[in-house]
């Protein structure tokens, strides 16, 4: 029996425009609402990260970030 899909949390979350736009763009493709699409996202995180590119993506967010908050 699948489990039942709750969405008991609503964190206030803040992303960027291109993040947000990404977002937006994978909920309409899978027919899926925002919070739903992060469910998704988060449940199924291991199955869905090749993790060489992940640690080489987060590496290079986390040399930008300074910068990109300014």
């Amino acid at each position: 029996m699948p489990k039942r899909l709750r969405l008991t949390r609503r964190p206030n979350i803040a992303m960027s425009e291109d993040a947000y736009r990404r977002l937006r763009r994978f909920s309409a493709e899978a027919g899926l609402d925002d919070g739903e699409a992060l469910t998704f996202l988060f449940e199924n995180f291991d199955q869905i990260l090749d993790d060489k590119p992940f640690e080489h993506r987060l590496r290079v967010f986390n040399s930008e970030l300074e910068e990109r908050k300014k």
